[in-house]
């Protein structure tokens, strides 16, 4: 090769190495709303917007797990646009309502009317999908399986009623939505509010708190996966009483749900272990997570208990339910959260702080 055609070699590859580099997006979708507000006017922020408009579906929802903010070349856009009529929308993973608070930073930052179209599109979906009783279904309209459970398992619901709630308030971010909507809005959080009073679960005739899932119908607690049975929860029930406690002014039955869930959770906390990651060449990663005793552990809660006695549970993919978490095989001992810590200062900064609120009232 002589000097020329070298150099011309060289430039070429800086040329393709540029233009790779410049498909690469500037930010993923997960961080898509940690971003400085005034970030959503930008170019970028346009770019990733118009990505959601091709991946909304025409019912209004969108799909979970995909990297929203990719660069999209001309022939992927083409690919997304044919399957706008999928029926895989859902409220699961933080899918839809994610994207409609996006479009809506993005709307009040450039006014350009197709990102607020987008966003009033995924609000007539979520009023669409709210069952009668109150509640949302994980997917719609794929009423399938445990897919049509009411759903409060990874605060589904509760983010859709977030969103519900701050749309009636008429929130800042949110002040472009029509009166009917916001209207809708508002009697969608009530009867949502009905829905979770009436699911939270008794045990003796005394309240306790919720499971991850109930039946759309009968509103008894359901199982999802195999390895998600029918139980008390202790991490989506503590969305479900931050939800409860930031209501303006509870009624009674509002309150004796808040109080019965946090006695509840006293009751049922868990001290002196903790959750650790250890190494060990058995297993097929090279390591493992174990439960180990430890007298300055703070509280953890189970993921879930059983009804009735309080026991922590665990299953694997077999079904089967166990009662520690080193019976469960390792894909999903390493796999799922099956305790968690969050109760913690629900208990000791949440519930206190919202005791002084209503003795206000």
């Amino acid at each position: 090769m002589n000097r020329i055609n070298h150099w011309l070699f060289v430039l070429l590859l800086s040329f393709v190495a540029s233009t790779v580099a410049g498909q690469q997006a500037a930010v993923k979708w997960q961080d898509c709303l940690r971003q400085s507000p005034d970030w959503y006017g930008s170019a970028e922020a346009i770019r990733v917007a118009e990505n959601l408009l091709l991946f909304q579906r025409e019912i209004g929802g969108w799909q979970k797990n995909t990297e929203m903010a990719a660069v999209l070349s001309p022939a992927k856009k083409a690919e997304v646009t044919d399957l706008k009529e999928q029926n895989d929308a859902t409220i699961d993973n933080g899918a839809t309502t994610t994207q409609m608070v996006y479009l809506a930073r993005v709307f009040n930052a450039t006014k350009q009317e197709r990102f607020k179209a987008g966003f009033l599109k995924g609000l007539d979906y979520l009023l669409k999908a709210q069952y009668a009783s109150g509640g949302w279904p994980q997917y719609y309209p794929r009423l399938t399986g445990y897919y049509k459970h009411i759903t409060f398992n990874d605060d589904a619901m509760i983010h859709v009623m977030t969103l519900l709630r701050e749309v009636a308030r008429k929130d800042a971010a949110y002040t472009f939505v029509d009166e009917a909507r916001r209207s809708k809005s508002e009697r969608a959080v009530q009867k949502g509010i009905d829905c979770i009073l009436k699911t939270q679960v008794k045990v003796g005739g005394k309240l306790t708190v919720w499971c991850a899932q109930h039946d759309e119908v009968t509103l008894a607690p359901a199982n999802a996966r195999a390895y998600e049975k029918i139980s008390l929860s202790g991490s989506e029930s503590v969305g479900i009483v931050r939800f409860l406690m930031e209501i303006e002014t509870p009624n009674k039955a509002v309150v004796e749900s808040i109080e019965a869930a946090v006695s509840w959770f006293g009751a049922v906390k868990l001290a002196g272990i903790k959750v650790v990651e250890k190494s060990d060449s058995a297993q097929p990663n090279g390591k493992d997570r174990v439960v180990v005793q430890d007298a300055q552990a703070g509280p953890l809660w189970a993921r879930f208990y059983e009804i009735g006695t309080n026991r922590p549970i665990f299953c694997g993919r077999d079904g089967v339910i166990k009662y520690s978490m080193a019976e469960i095989e390792h894909e999903r001992r390493n796999g799922y959260s099956w305790y968690t810590a969050s109760a913690a200062q629900l208990l000791a900064r949440d519930y206190p702080a919202w005791q002084q609120r209503t003795k206000k009232h």
